[in-house]
């Protein structure tokens, strides 16, 4: 396990500097049965309207998008930062999800970051 964690973090250094959106951290709260509330840390070289992160997705392990979250403009002067998502409902039996973020010049990024949903 010791000897992944360089190359990973090179691979999430390698993707920000490629100007895809990292994924820095991401948190799960319960907040009711089977309901959830995330907080998600991004970071992206955004330039202005026309090149900024714009979308983070919870999704299952077989890619079901449970919730989206909008971000409707750049963030220049804010990095990396932070934005909520409630109200997130988890099918029976799912106890991992992965959030995926994407960005308006690049699309969805390949980085796949798994959180563990508390019970």
């Amino acid at each position: 396990m010791k000897r992944t964690l360089p190359i990973l973090m090179g691979l999430i250094t390698f993707a920000c500097q490629a100007g895809d959106v990292t994924i820095v951290n991401a948190e799960a709260r319960r907040t009711g049965e089977q309901l959830y509330s995330f907080n998600v840390t991004l970071e992206h070289t955004d330039t202005g309207w026309d090149h900024y992160a714009d979308q983070w997705q919870v999704l299952t392990q077989d890619q079901q998008v449970l919730g989206t979250r909008t971000l409707y403009h750049p963030h220049v002067g804010e990095q990396p930062f932070t934005r909520s998502l409630g109200n997130v409902k988890a099918p029976t039996g799912v106890t991992t999800v992965i959030i995926k973020a994407r960005d308006k010049v690049h699309g969805v990024s390949p980085q796949a970051y798994e959180v563990e949903l508390p019970r």
